[in-house]
């Protein structure tokens, strides 16, 4: 079980830092597919930033209840992912092909354009949240237990 830091230096810059990091996470989640990022590297970081949040105020805290919560939320990337490149099958292409990807309304570019964004968010939510579950893994008391007696 991961105790909270002590330091109010640490747990401060923690307020301050770990909503900045989100935010940056969401920000080369969203606009990767113009230049350096994606999916993988902003999951990196939003899950980076829920284990902050877990080493800064500890494994019970109130601000840690949103890491707790996404280890709920394993295998939705694969699903909107996989969800997004059976769509475009059943518009008659290829999986992932965007410009097949079936939305009424949209022209050829606006629906590329979406189906990027969507299947990037599918990789980002499973990056974060194994991220997120091998921290929990590793701070298992009964792992340390069996280790330090074995």
């Amino acid at each position: 079980m991961i105790r909270p830091h002590d330091s109010i230096i640490v747990q401060s810059l923690g307020r301050f830092l770990i909503p900045v990091i989100q935010i940056f996470g969401l920000y080369v989640l969203f606009f990767g597919q113009y230049g350096p990022g994606g999916g993988f590297v902003g999951g990196v970081i939003l899950g980076t930033s829920m284990i902050l949040s877990v080493l800064t105020f500890g494994h019970d805290a109130t601000r840690s209840q949103i890491a707790k919560k996404v280890l709920h939320g394993d295998g939705v990337g694969m699903l909107i992912y996989a969800g997004v490149g059976g769509l475009c099958m059943i518009g008659g292409g290829e999986f992932l092909n965007y410009a097949h990807l079936e939305i009424p309304g949209l022209e050829v570019a606006a629906r590329r354009s979406l189906g990027i964004v969507l299947t990037q968010i599918g990789v980002a939510i499973d990056v974060a949240v194994t991220a997120v579950s091998i921290v929990f893994s590793l701070s298992a008391e009964e792992i340390i237990e069996d280790v330090t007696n074995g």
